[in-house]
């Protein structure tokens, strides 16, 4: 039982590390083709960040959370 729990993790890990890869490229191909806006000041509110950070995939984000997620639950189940 242990020898699987430590498999689960090392695959875990896997997934976490790729996840990550992949979007340090999303980063570095969006950063490319177009610099994310610098902020004037403090007074810019939600809504004109979100327009101006649009190039951001949400799929790409949604994804790299959902494996951080299973990351976390697979090492909490572990540590239990």
């Amino acid at each position: 039982m242990e020898q699987s729990q430590h498999e689960q993790r090392q695959a875990a890990a896997k997934d976490f590390q790729q996840s990550l890869g992949e979007l340090q490229h999303i980063l570095q191909e969006n950063s490319a083709e177009e610099e994310i806006p610098k902020l004037p000041d403090d007074n810019i509110n939600d809504e004109q960040f979100a327009d101006r950070t649009s190039v951001i995939d949400l799929a790409a984000w949604e994804d790299a959370v959902a494996d951080i997620e299973q990351y976390l639950q697979e090492k909490e189940k572990a540590d239990s």
